[in-house]
């Protein structure tokens, strides 16, 4: 039932907002709790927890945290950069930024567009992670900044990113203030992944698995993380205005594979660091 004049925003299908959930008299943007929380510890790359003096852990591979990847004033000009930029509004009460080409993941069909390469204030960062050992081959092609603001609901739905063209490691910057990322486990139990010390009639379903991530920190993606567990960010873990660089590589397909001529003509492009909004 509708109970006050729907507020325009680009929320489509079952996503909403604050803006569009006064619309209705559920409110859609309730999400199920899990039953089980684990945190992320980087140091021993486990998913942990202690509840009643008893702790679980069990492996959780393929994410790497680096905190105090920026300095402060370096996150305040980045911040800076970023909103000299058009926003446009997203879905799910985000605003974003895209440089990269433009895709129909669907159709499997990639066209340069308006993109015309990654923009200057991010090649120093580009350049800084390379140097880190698991990250020096890494060479993005496109970059998209999210905004999430707790006023409006912003969040994100357990997903997978695309895998056809976009490569191993998916990269992200956080700034502006500490938020988490949610890992979940979307197949069935007789696939599922070594729980260690966790209680074996725990549903894989009932879990999900905290990464912390603190202001200025970069935080990568890849094996399992990547393509076994789906990630979201909660709107609970959203408490101040929170703003994200995502890097994203091509896929083997684009690098070695039938589309690697493509794929040349979009590295040649995104590395000119020359790019604007793509709009």
């Amino acid at each position: 039932m509708q109970t006050q004049e729907r507020v325009s925003c680009a929320c489509k299908g079952i996503r909403t907002c604050k803006s569009c959930e006064g619309y209705f008299e559920k409110d859609f943007g309730a999400r199920a709790k899990y039953a089980h929380t684990l945190y992320y510890n980087a140091e021993t790359r486990q998913a942990e927890i202690c509840a009643k003096s008893e702790s679980f852990s069990f492996a959780f591979p393929g994410v790497l945290v680096y905190n105090d990847f920026l300095s402060a004033i370096e996150e305040m000009e980045l911040a800076a950069f970023i909103d000299g930029s058009a926003w446009k509004d997203s879905q799910s009460g985000r605003r974003k930024q895209d440089y990269g080409p433009k895709v129909n993941f669907k159709r499997k069909k990639v066209k340069v567009g308006s993109f015309n390469g990654l923009p200057c204030f991010i090649k120093t960062f580009v350049e800084r992670l390379r140097a880190i050992s698991e990250l020096q081959d890494f060479n993005p092609v496109e970059l998209c900044n999210l905004e999430y603001m707790p006023e409006r609901g912003s969040s994100i739905d357990p997903h997978f990113d695309d895998d056809w063209l976009w490569g191993e490691r998916l990269i992200t910057i956080n700034l502006l203030a500490d938020s988490q990322l949610t890992m979940s486990w979307p197949m069935q139990d007789e696939t599922r992944p070594n729980l260690g010390t966790c209680p074996s009639d725990w549903n894989l379903s009932d879990i999900c698995v905290k990464i912390p991530l603190s202001r200025r920190s970069l935080v990568v993606l890849c094996g399992p993380a990547r393509y076994e567990w789906m990630h979201e960010i909660q709107r609970c873990d959203i408490s101040d205005r929170r703003l994200c660089c995502t890097l994203r590589e091509l896929s083997h397909e684009f690098l070695i594979g039938p589309k690697k001529s493509e794929g040349q003509k979009l590295l040649h492009l995104a590395n000119c660091y020359k790019g604007n909004v793509v709009l």
